[in-house]
């Protein structure tokens, strides 16, 4: 028994019986999210796990990862930032607020910061250009940033990780109330 069915059986369970008889395989992606919440990111063994639990070849569950951004090959911190700099935002500030960004962070984007808590990404477009900057941090909403904002938030996220750290949910980072400020 892999780690995907030690740690979530009753939910590959749920997400496989969505679908009829014969198109289990329709699950993939439930169970792709779920594996990175075992696993902590999206490994060979968790592949192999996926395609026998769904009777399907493992390069067609490799063609899904790679697909799909949300599903993290690397390790990734425990807060994933999503930072939105499409043009509607970089016309609202986004641009030349992304240094702020990576200072607040401790990391450049595509990178995790030193400490392993923040992994900062660009996004094309989160939709919400009307209060930009803004981000996604573990796909929780963050709005109007100032440098005091996401300094308290930077500050919050810390606090929170020394507490206790974030548990991986279904989708692979944290639980989606758990941030402080996001609307």
């Amino acid at each position: 028994m892999g780690l995907l069915q030690q740690t979530f059986p009753s939910e590959m369970a749920a997400a496989i019986a969505k679908y009829p008889d014969g198109r289990s395989a329709s699950a993939v992606l439930n169970l792709l999210y779920l594996a990175q919440a075992a696993y902590g990111r999206i490994t060979a063994e968790a592949i192999e796990e996926v395609a026998q639990a769904l009777a399907m070849d493992p390069t067609q569950v490799r063609g899904v990862v790679g697909f799909y951004t949300l599903l993290k090959e690397e390790p990734h911190g425990k807060y994933v930032v999503h930072y939105c700099t499409d043009l509607p935002c970089a016309l609202r500030g986004a641009e030349a607020f992304k240094g702020e960004v990576c200072r607040a962070f401790g990391a450049g984007f595509g990178e995790t910061s030193a400490d392993g808590l923040f992994s900062l990404e660009e996004a094309m477009c989160l939709a919400d250009c009307d209060r930009a900057p803004m981000m996604q941090v573990n796909l929780e909403y963050v709005h109007d940033l100032t440098a005091e904002s996401l300094d308290a938030l930077v500050a919050d996220l810390r606090a929170r990780a020394a507490d206790a750290p974030p548990p991986r949910a279904p989708f692979g980072y944290g639980p989606p109330s758990e941030i402080g400020g996001a609307d």
